[in-house]
């Protein structure tokens, strides 16, 4: 019976090592470096401080021209996006729809 836990007590050693590896979230190592170029954005609110939008946009790139993205996070509501807005971004070159905004001091 205690083989039974060891082997379980591996596996579950196994998963720790291993999930991280299958399931990221962001770009990745090797992510490229490129620009959004933002075609649509959810109205402004009346409200203050830090609000959710949500943008659509072009993705360009090195390895990528003209890749369509949306993507909803929270801002500021006196740093709302607006159309025709270029913004730098980091994408995963496997998957253009894995892409995250860089600080204009990170790009």
């Amino acid at each position: 019976m205690w083989e039974f836990g060891a082997l379980l007590l591996l596996l579950g050693v196994l998963a720790v090592f291993v999930a991280p590896r299958i399931f990221r979230n962001g770009p990745g190592q090797e992510a490229q470096e490129g620009t959004l170029l933002i075609t649509g954005v959810s109205p402004r609110p009346e409200a203050t401080g830090e609000q959710y939008v949500t943008i659509t946009g072009v993705l360009h790139g090195p390895t990528v021209d003209e890749h369509e993205v949306y993507r909803r996070y929270a801002v500021e509501v006196g740093r709302w996006p607006s159309v025709g807005t270029l913004l730098p971004v980091a994408y995963s070159p496997r998957n253009p729809d894995k892409w995250e905004l860089r600080a204009p001091d990170e790009a």
